[in-house]
């Protein structure tokens, strides 16, 4: 299944981590980060370890510390093994030796790191591509944002391209979204979201489930793009060469697998 929605929950809360598990997202981000104090967190860490101890109904991850930090040694120690890790989350990297160092802490594991600085962003090929153990890239951008000194969000208009080709290049799947803070205004969200998706971002992250459902609608394909999707499909099945559709569009081996993703989106969205 291709997920459209991450909800990240505050790892030191257990009860809030049980209900993101039922609450409709395609995967839960339990943050050991940002979200917890920094006397919460060794809690954080214990509970996020008795949880995962068991396999869950759907993939957790688990944002760690920085990579050159102790707690993340320490977390990485105690989580690798368990059944119940589906990847880590590892933030502040801004170098591919930074990954290097957590894929050797956790063999196996499927990371994905989060570019939040201006240095992030120049390396963000060498970082997609700094091991087979990263299965994805996206960005921090409240912390990107303060690096930069921008408060416009569309001054992050060039990092968002840049994470989305070096993903590509690195044949990764396309970035999730970062968050969006605003849990209210559930409209500039969906407007968000369609930029973002124009940009060639693939879901997003959520820090409420009420935000759920929003970006569902807004990365779910429409029934246009799904008939397009199908034609596309249909033609490259009778020629396996580059060809041109009878309203002229010309389809290669790009464009047909950009249909297939459509129509995997659309499936896994129930929207036909």
């Amino acid at each position: 299944m291709i997920p459209l929605t991450y909800l990240y929950v505050p790892g030191d809360r257990p009860r809030v981590v049980a209900k993101a598990l039922v609450s409709g997202a395609d995967a839960v981000i339990i943050d050991l980060e940002d979200a917890v104090a920094p006397d919460r967190k060794d809690y954080a860490l214990t509970a996020t370890a008795e949880l995962l101890a068991t396999p869950q109904p759907l993939p957790v991850h688990v944002r760690v510390n920085s990579p050159r930090s102790r707690l993340t040694q320490q977390a990485v120690e105690a989580l690798t093994a368990l059944p119940g890790l589906a990847a880590l989350r590892v933030p502040k990297v801004a170098h591919a030796t930074d990954i290097r160092r957590i894929a050797r802490l956790a063999p196996g594991v499927p990371l994905h790191p989060l570019l939040e600085t201006a240095l992030a962003i120049e390396h963000a090929y060498t970082i997609a591509t700094a091991d087979p153990a990263v299965h994805g890239i996206s960005l921090g951008e409240a912390d990107l944002r303060a690096d930069l000194g921008v408060r416009d969000g569309a001054a992050l208009d060039w990092p968002r391209s840049r994470i989305v080709v070096a993903a590509r290049a690195a044949d990764l799947p396309p970035p999730p979204q970062s968050v969006f803070p605003d849990i209210r205004d559930l409209d500039a969200l969906y407007a968000s979201c369609a930029h973002g998706r124009a940009l060639g971002f693939l879901g997003r992250a959520a820090i409420h489930p009420r935000q759920l459902h929003v970006i569902e609608r807004a990365f779910r394909p429409t029934q246009r793009e799904i008939e397009a999707a199908e034609e596309v499909i249909t033609a490259a099945a009778t020629d396996e060469g580059a060809l041109a559709l009878p309203d002229g569009r010309f389809v290669d081996a790009a464009i047909v697998a950009a249909a297939r993703r459509t129509l995997s989106i659309a499936r896994r969205a129930n929207t036909f």
